[in-house]
Order: structure tokens, then sequence, then C-alpha cells
């Protein structure tokens, strides 16, 4: 095949291939007790904005990237507050220590697949260096999440590029999320189904602050699904022990991105990380031996921005108290179930790399297993 047709192929699929299907609440299908933003996206945290570049090539590339941009100043002058929760640390995430160590980051947040990594963050460096207010900069710390598409993908053939990454981050913007076989979903595998991108977002009432809590998740993790608590893949007979005598598949890790305008601080968005774990746990996930699950959580609050340079000696901060963080707790664990959820909607069966096929998720026999639980509206 020739290069033009294989470009052309890339293209297209960028644009027309895998179009957004229905999603979880378009059959009835309500997820917890909290009110959804109005695009039931990660978008709904007000200046928020997601760029994604995706490649489904016939030569066995099903690939590329998901850019988070948490607000539209200068990120590495203006940083936030943000830390990061291991649900299992297999996995390959860049920027973690000192995140750890500082309780900020200060770049936008870039997934893709697992060796992809290094060239993401090369090119998230590139990207704080274009800006005139970082020419004296000396060190950046790029954060960079992945998963292994490697049964889809032809990963070893490290197809994405530094180009790739920056398109990702131009493209990003407000408004709707592509879900599915999109950016840094493109190749992944979900409860042993097609996986992907999945986002939303829950809002809390105006009485406890109407806070917005939006999360995006890769998806590409394994265990037993369940949809609304419903077991889904039992009754479907697919899920990671249902031949248990023989031996398991490698999982391959979940990505959750976690951003809310509620002014939290380091030590608080550690404790809200955590428990979108609860939210991958309620889907029937398990952070295997071989899953990398990491959540990185940050607050958009513009009172809580950090400036890189200050003439003062303090920073006086505003934030929730411990006591005020239940609601926070409970949006995060619903957005992350639903956001799993959409993801497994939203993607398509795929035929990839040495014509492995991964069927999408049997909406049609779901839909009658949830109403046969009476867990459908």
């Amino acid at each position: 095949m020739n290069k033009s047709l294989l470009l052309f192929i890339c293209l297209l699929s960028n644009l027309t291939i895998f179009a957004q299907k229905k999603r979880a609440r378009d059959y009835g299908i309500e997820i917890g007790v909290l009110r959804t933003g109005k695009l039931n996206a990660i978008t709904d945290v007000a200046g928020v904005k997601v760029g994604q570049v995706t490649f489904h090539q016939a030569d066995g590339v099903h690939t590329g990237v998901t850019a988070i941009l948490p607000h539209d100043k200068n990120i590495f002058q203006n940083k936030i507050p943000a830390s990061i929760h291991i649900g299992n640390g297999f996995g390959k995430l860049a920027g973690y220590s000192q995140v750890e160590e500082l309780g900020n980051i200060e770049t936008p947040i870039v997934l893709t697949n697992t060796l992809s990594v290094p060239t993401a963050s090369a090119a998230i460096i590139d990207y704080t260096f274009q800006s005139p207010e970082n020419k004296d900069v000396r060190s950046v710390n790029p954060i960079v999440g992945e998963t292994n598409d490697g049964g889809l993908n032809d990963i070893r053939r490290r197809f994405i590029t530094k180009e790739h990454v920056l398109e990702a981050l131009k493209k990003a913007q407000t408004g709707p999320v592509e879900e599915g076989n999109v950016g840094a979903g493109a190749g992944t595998v979900c409860f042993g189904f097609k996986g992907g991108i999945g986002t939303s977002s829950r809002i809390l009432p105006k009485s406890k602050g109407g806070y917005t809590v939006g999360v995006l998740v890769q998806s590409n993790f394994g265990g037993v699904l369940q949809v609304n608590g419903v077991p889904v893949g039992i009754e479907l007979k697919k899920h990671k022990f249902s031949k248990i005598d023989e031996a398991y598949k490698d999982d391959g890790s979940c990505m959750i991105v976690v951003l809310t305008d509620a002014p939290l601080s380091a030590k608080n968005l550690k404790r809200l990380a955590a428990r979108a774990m609860l939210g991958l746990g309620r889907t029937g996930g398990m952070a295997a031996n071989g899953s990398g699950d990491y959540v990185i959580a940050a607050s958009t609050a513009e009172d809580l921005r950090i400036a890189h340079n200050s003439e003062s000696m303090y920073e006086t901060f505003k934030v929730l108290r411990n006591n005020d963080l239940d609601l926070l707790f409970e949006a995060v664990i619903e957005a992350t179930e639903e956001a799993i959820i959409n993801s497994l909607f939203a993607a398509e069966t795929l035929t990839g790399f040495e014509n492995t096929k991964v069927e999408a998720l049997p909406i049609d026999k779901t839909i009658e297993i949830l109403k046969k639980y009476n867990r459908i509206k």
C-alpha cells in the first residue's frame, strides 16, 4: 500500500470512521445521584480544553494522543495545585515525583501509549518553550500518562512523533469531547471489549458551592464488568476469570484525569484522586498486578494558581475544609464510573495489528441485561 493511501486512511479516520455513538445516559442508564454538567464531560469545568489526534491505519497503527489543558493561560507561569494517586503502579507515568513533592503541575496533561511517553514529554517541553514568557525556563516537568495499546497497535513502531503531540495540544478546545476509539484510546481494550476515551462530570448543589468535577479516562484494563451495579460481564460470560483454569491475560492500565474548580489543597486533591479508584471498582475493575492505574487530580480555581515568579515570600490560599469534601468524593466516584462506561459504549469493534480483533461491548444485549435487573429507565 502506497504512502498516499495510508495518509488518506489516517486523515479519514480522524474525521469520520469512529463517529460518536450513543452514551450510557442516552439509553436511560443513570449512574449515581448527583447532577451531570451540561456536556457531561471534563470540559464542563470552566476553561478546560481537550485535543485529540487519532491514527487508524491499514498497516497496523491504531494509536493516538489526548491532551488536556486545565486553563487557557500559560500553565508554567500559572501552576495549579495537583496530586497523583497510584492505584497500581505497573506504569510509566512521567512527572510523578515533582508533583508529589511540590503539589502542583506546570504543563498540560498528555495521554498516549506506553512507548510514546518519552516523545510526548519532549513535545511538552517544546510546547512550554514556545511561549515568550518562558524564555528563561531551564527545567520543565511534563505530565504524561499512558496505557499499553500493543494488542491492537503496532506499538514497537513508536509511530507517535512530537508533531502529533503538538497537534493535539493545538487542537485542544472546550465543548463536547469525542469518546471511544479516539486519541489515546484508539487501540485500547477494556474488560475484554474495545475500550477507549470516556468522560463525565458532576455538579454539586449551589448550597454546597456549586462546584464541578470533571473526569476523563483512557480505559485499558480488566476485571468483571458491571454497569450501574449489574454484573454484565458475568451475564455475557465474558470477563477476566471466565476461563479460570487458563493463564490470565495481562491487563493494560487505566489513566484517570480529574479536574475541578473546587478550591482544594494538594493534600485534599490526593484524597479526591484516591476516591476515583472507587469509581473504577464500581465498574468491576480490580487494579490487577499488570495494570498501571493512575489518577491525576488538579484544581483549576483561579485563586489557587501559583505564580512561577513572585515578589512575595508567602502564598495565601482559601481552600475547602475537610468536613466539606464528602459530596466532591461522591462526585468523582460517580463521574469516574460513568466515564469508563461511556468509553465502552462509544467504542467500536476494531481489527488491528496482526489481525487482532476486539469486539465492542454488545450494547443491545447489555441493555437487555440492565432491564432484567430493573437498572434502566
